[in-house]
């Protein structure tokens, strides 16, 4: 079973990490929509941090992601209608009625946030620090 989720992963934290192998554990292969660099300034304006290619290089490094494939579209809805996956996986902020691409696929499972963990706090973080 194909397991598809998608996001930015700008600045990856353990909160990514913990949310892609709860995602890959619920299939055989995970494949990540990832945001443009694009995509991610229409979304983020003062992102990213990481271009879509080393954020691409990273997700690809971990063990549980199978495929990173880059979408310049402001969601993943034409990339998920290609691939057809058989799950849609997002993080906690979500609501089922609110993902992208849910009426598409099988199931739709929002998965917890690691508690303490955001990209945002990071970067705000090391703004404080520098």
């Amino acid at each position: 079973m194909i397991v598809f989720t998608n996001g930015c992963f700008d600045v990856l934290h353990r909160g990514h990490v913990e949310y892609l192998e709860a995602s890959k554990r619920l299939g055989s292969r995970l494949v990540i929509g990832l945001n443009s660099d694009a995509s991610v300034r229409r979304l983020k304006p003062d992102r990213p941090i990481n271009s879509q290619g080393d954020r691409q290089a990273v997700l690809l490094a971990l063990r549980c992601v199978d495929e990173v494939l880059i979408f310049d579209e402001d969601t993943p809805y034409q990339l998920i209608q290609k691939l057809r996956p058989d799950i849609l996986t997002k993080g906690g902020d979500y609501r089922i009625h609110q993902v992208v691409g849910s009426d598409l696929v099988k199931q739709t499972i929002i998965i917890p946030f690691w508690d303490g963990h955001s990209s945002t706090r990071i970067i705000n973080a090391l703004a404080r620090n520098s």
